[in-house]
């Protein structure tokens, strides 16, 4: 259904929009919702496990905005970006901590941690709303300003292959059946002898390694980290994009398929209102009423139990 009206949407545009067809249009629609779409499998790869991580832009932003701003403080990148990723990694891991141990339900744990991580960004991590990176980052620069066959751009192939291989670890490997067997029953899981909390912090774990990965493609691809992104409601977007691809909330349901036929069909519709010149609030109320259907649509479709009213993960 998804696809189906992604090319509808294609067709209406083609035939209305002058400029929606030019090779310059489409490629950028392609390299902007990489972006989203890497953050949608984060995001996917949490939902399914019964969960939520309302920190994934406050960790790409302040992560690696850290990791830029030692860079150009005359640390080496190298160790520069393992810092930022150690400390993704770090927040990751306190979201599942908290979540899976002190038993906070996740939409809470998270969005207070996301407060917290915007706090200490700005207070101790980032000075400026916008850094911008001006040396020259070599291979590294690459993976947002580089191309395959000087047409495909280089986030859109990091996109297709990072979904490839969570698709696979997801389908493939006891770990990702671990993430379905929690996110569809979780006492079951418990009973049957899976370990559910170290489980369920290596899923928020993921999250965060994916969110500082999608920000150093954003960082490299405009060549500036903007703090202020930290406060945008780009964490809706990802949502909506998980949601409207067809993965339930109420976890244990839904493919890293989904997230591909959401992320063509949100880029397709974000990109529609930017050459109508829809303005960005009304873009924004478009964006809410579709998810609040597409929320709506998935509690009829899959009811939360009482147990996932209990444990209160989303």
């Amino acid at each position: 259904m998804v696809l189906i009206i992604s090319a509808a949407l294609f067709v209406i545009f083609s035939i209305t929009l002058d400029s929606f067809l030019q090779v310059s249009n489409l490629v950028s629609l392609l390299q902007n919702v990489s972006i989203l779409g890497i953050l949608a499998i984060g995001m996917a790869v949490v939902i399914i496990g019964r969960g939520i991580d309302l920190t994934m832009v406050a960790v790409m932003v302040f992560t690696v905005g850290w990791s830029f701003s030692l860079h150009l403080d005359g640390m080496s990148i190298g160790i520069a970006l393992a810092l930022g990723f150690a400390l993704a990694l770090l927040i990751g891991t306190v979201n599942g901590f908290l979540i899976a141990y002190v038993e906070i339900p996740a939409i809470f744990a998270t969005l207070a941690m996301a407060t917290v991580i915007a706090g200490l960004g700005r207070f101790a991590l980032v000075e400026s709303d916008t850094i911008f990176i001006t040396s020259d980052l070599g291979l590294i620069g690459q993976l947002g300003s580089g191309r395959i066959g000087s047409v495909i751009p280089m986030p859109v192939v990091i996109f297709l292959l990072l979904a490839f291989v969570v698709y696979l670890a997801l389908r493939y490997t006891r770990y990702g059946a671990f993430i379905y067997a929690i996110g569809d029953n979780y006492l079951a899981a418990r009973n049957n002898g899976i370990a559910t909390r170290p489980m369920t912090i290596l899923a928020y774990a993921v999250s965060a390694a994916i969110a500082f990965f999608a920000g150093l493609i954003m960082a490299t691809t405009v060549s500036t980290v903007n703090a202020r992104l930290a406060n945008s409601t780009l964490v809706y977007d990802i949502i909506l994009v998980v949601v409207i691809g067809g993965i339930g909330l109420s976890g244990g349901k839904g493919s890293i398929r989904n997230v591909l036929s959401g992320t063509l069909l949100i880029g397709l519709l974000l990109n529609g209102m930017t050459i109508m010149n829809i303005s960005y609030s009304v873009q924004n109320i478009i964006k809410a009423l579709i998810l609040l259907a597409a929320i709506i649509l998935d509690s009829l479709l899959n009811p939360r139990d009482e147990q996932t009213s209990q444990q209160g993960d989303i």
